[in-house]
């Protein structure tokens, strides 16, 4: 039996399964095909893919920008070059504000980190039990297995549901509501464009980025990745995936519209709706830990919206396990 379950492989899952495996056995279960979570990487063929959950890391922190660093100098990651405009609003490119992409996708980091640990993909935790000072997890194929300590790194909803009986603390009853974000992945004919992202003020679209300013491989065709806004996602997120033509053909409208890109024919596009991208409104703890049942919970929504929020919450309940 082994000492760590830990559910997710997005950068919480990760961090933390990293920094325990120097020193515990663990297995790493997500119910998605692939390592990343919410910082998946989606292949269109062999060498062309988008980054259709985050789009760059911008690190705010001293220990995230250490770390950064170090993964740019072993070329896990490195910079976004381009130009990146702001439309239609006072607000111009911050010069310093720094635009960081996995060198083959932006689940890199993730990867990286769990190149040496078991990871098992396609598993949906369903239920989880606390018996006998071990966890039982069910999944949703009908298998169940052992461990002596629990990690969940799920959106707020999820571990809500799974496991509110076993945390003692107020968090769990707060009414933490998670935004929602519709992303549109688009090849059309190439355009010779030379602008690596948008940011839009619009109601529905948000942002897109060209795939191929990411100098990750060269196409004959543009790759865009158009991200919807939080408000316009909360309310159509429940009913995308019967309208996932209908959005999309919104946002690509939009698109074209509002960059004033010629309009061409689309000669693929993709929907895929995340219900819970994320929370911008911290919680006042970082990550919680149960040391009477080894339990514990660290996922970005504790901290903020961003991808460094859930290396901060992972690193955070690392320190706790370790006292």
């Amino acid at each position: 039996m082994k000492d760590f379950c830990i559910i997710g492989s997005g950068i919480s899952g990760a961090t933390i399964a990293c920094a325990l495996s120097k020193k515990y056995s663990l297995d790493v279960y997500d119910k998605a095909r692939g390592v990343g979570g919410r910082s998946s990487n989606k292949k269109l063929n062999k060498h062309e893919s988008f980054d259709h959950g985050v789009q760059y890391i911008s690190p705010k922190s001293s220990q995230f920008k250490k770390f950064i660093k170090d993964l740019t100098i072993k070329k896990i990651v490195k910079e976004w070059p381009g130009k990146h405009l702001f439309l239609n609003t006072d607000k111009k490119e911050d010069k310093n504000h720094i635009k960081i992409i996995g060198q083959k996708g932006n689940n890199a980091i993730s990867k990286y980190l769990l190149k040496n640990i078991s990871c098992i993909f396609n598993k949906e935790v369903i239920k989880i039990f606390n018996k006998d000072n071990l966890w039982e997890i069910n999944f949703s194929d009908g298998s169940k297995k052992l461990y002596k300590s629990l990690i969940l790194t799920c959106p707020f909803p999820q571990i809500k549901k799974l496991s509110k009986k076993y945390i003692k603390h107020s968090f769990v009853n707060k009414k933490i509501k998670m935004d929602a974000n519709i992303t549109v992945m688009m090849v059309i004919k190439k355009t010779n464009h030379n602008i690596s992202s948008y940011f839009f003020n619009d109601k529905i679209l948000g942002w897109a980025g060209n795939e191929n300013s990411k100098m990750r491989f060269k196409s004959k065709n543009d790759l865009w990745t158009l991200q919807s806004t939080y408000a316009w996602a909360n309310k159509e997120i429940n009913k995308n995936r019967d309208n996932k033509k209908i959005n999309s053909k919104v946002m690509i409208e939009k698109f074209f519209k509002l960059t004033n890109i010629k309009k061409t024919k689309v000669l693929f596009s993709l929907n895929h709706g995340w219900k819970y991208s994320s929370n911008s409104k911290p919680l006042r703890i970082k990550s919680y830990w149960n040391s009477s049942l080894n339990f514990g919970v660290c996922a970005d929504w504790f901290v903020g919206p961003r991808l460094e929020s859930g290396w901060i919450s992972a690193r955070d309940l690392f320190n706790k396990i370790k006292k």
